[in-house]
């Protein structure tokens, strides 16, 4: 918890000052007035507070969210005033930051502030999407429902990012594993077996002297180069990623990624269905809505396809027309957004529309698993075959002159 500095006044009239610590300013102004002093001055100590540095690496993830949104959700259906549900819900939340934002929210809700523009303040917490739809839910009187739409809407994305994690672990961690293996034989084993070709003194074959110097160079300083260069690597291209150019390009190559692009797309079109969806249900205009839904699509040619929505529907046109123009989104997903248009049930067609691709995510997961295997056993089974043959080549050498 932060720490506060106060100058107050004692029972006998003394000016002092005194550290308190508590979860907010308001708690600290009050602990001090329970406390019989008057307080001159209060503010929160500038010192290095290891908690408050603490709390700021940690996330507050989907799963976080959606778990109090279905409690919160749950408390104001049974009717407890919402400062009230903030004060449970902070008191029993296991997150340090999610857990401060929602303090610092009740207090904010106690002197009149609105709960939208309280979690406004806390955008690590409570990002666009989900403050547009509590503020819609604030203006339609119809907050817990809105607060279910989203614990749905985040348990679904939830689920979503989990199947998308799934279908990359399986590779990155083979991956990790081969090139361990690589290395460890390279260093431990292969030294080994150059003192006995020394000693022999027969010709080295060229994949044995190629392996012997990367033997040498993963046990000398050349290591540390290699290291760096793969740092300089990562730092250039996040540093590339940042930028406007480098983020669509990037992106748009994701999208024609063998194996992968595939998954991307789909995983896409679920995310922005059932975000778009999910707003347009709970009241938020069109045009708003989309905003939010491009902050979040995670794809830069995605994003820009929004925007070109958004443009459409400004000049008094169809998103449907506007998706198929930028040909991003499969011909299925348009030809239902345009029904959807037609018959004035777009929030009902786009949840139907994230529902089939979440199944086609789920399918194309579980496709992509069945075929990286057997892939990526026969590249470890590769990487340790080149090592054993590049050692028993000269053996076959020895034997041939010995016979």
């Amino acid at each position: 918890m932060p720490t506060f500095v106060a100058k107050i006044r004692d029972t006998q009239g003394k000016s002092k000052t005194e550290k308190v610590v508590a979860a907010n300013l308001a708690e600290a102004r009050s602990n001090l007035r329970q406390q019989g002093f008057v307080i001159q001055d209060l503010k929160q100590s500038q010192g290095f507070d290891f908690d408050k540095f603490q709390t700021s690496l940690v996330k507050v993830t989907v799963k976080d969210k959606a778990v109090f949104s279905r409690q919160f959700a749950a408390l104001v259906s049974a009717g407890v005033p919402i400062v009230r549900s903030l004060g449970v819900l902070s008191e029993q939340c296991s997150n340090p930051k999610l857990k401060q934002a929602l303090m610092d929210i009740s207090t904010d809700v106690q002197s009149g502030v609105n709960l939208s523009d309280g979690m406004r303040k806390h955008p690590d917490c409570f990002d666009g999407l989900y403050v547009s739809m509590i503020q819609a839910g604030e203006v339609g009187g119809v907050l817990d429902e809105v607060l279910n739409r989203l614990a749905k809407l985040l348990e679904d994305m939830a689920r979503l990012q989990n199947q998308i994690k799934s279908a990359l672990s399986y590779p990155v961690i083979v991956s990790v594993l081969a090139i361990g293996i690589f290395v460890g034989m390279t260093v431990f084993l292969i030294p080994v077996f150059a003192g006995i070709f020394k000693e022999l003194g027969t010709e080295l074959p060229p994949l044995t002297q190629f392996m012997m110097f990367c033997s040498e160079t993963f046990r000398s300083w050349r290591m540390f180069v290699l290291i760096g260069g793969g740092i300089l690597f990562k730092f250039v291209f996040n540093q590339y990623y940042k930028t406007p150019p480098g983020k669509l390009n990037i992106d748009s190559l994701s999208l024609k990624m063998p194996l992968f692009g595939d998954l991307i797309q789909k995983s896409s079109v679920a995310r922005f269905s059932r975000t778009f969806g999910s707003l347009t249900r709970s009241g938020v205009p069109i045009l708003t809505s989309l905003e939010i839904v491009r902050d979040t699509s995670g794809n830069q040619v995605v994003s820009n396809a929004i925007d070109a929505v958004r443009a459409e529907i400004q000049q008094g046109g169809m998103i449907s027309i506007a998706l198929q123009k930028e040909n991003v989104f499969p011909p299925m997903a348009v030809q239902m957004i345009n029904i959807g248009e037609e018959t004035g049930e777009l929030d009902a067609m786009l949840m139907k529309i994230a529902d089939f691709y979440e199944d086609e995510v789920e399918q194309a997961v579980k496709a992509l698993t069945s075929v990286l295997e057997p892939i990526m056993i026969v590249v470890l089974g590769g990487m340790v075959g080149t090592i054993l043959m590049s050692m028993y080549l000269p053996l076959f050498k020895v034997f041939d002159k010995l016979g």
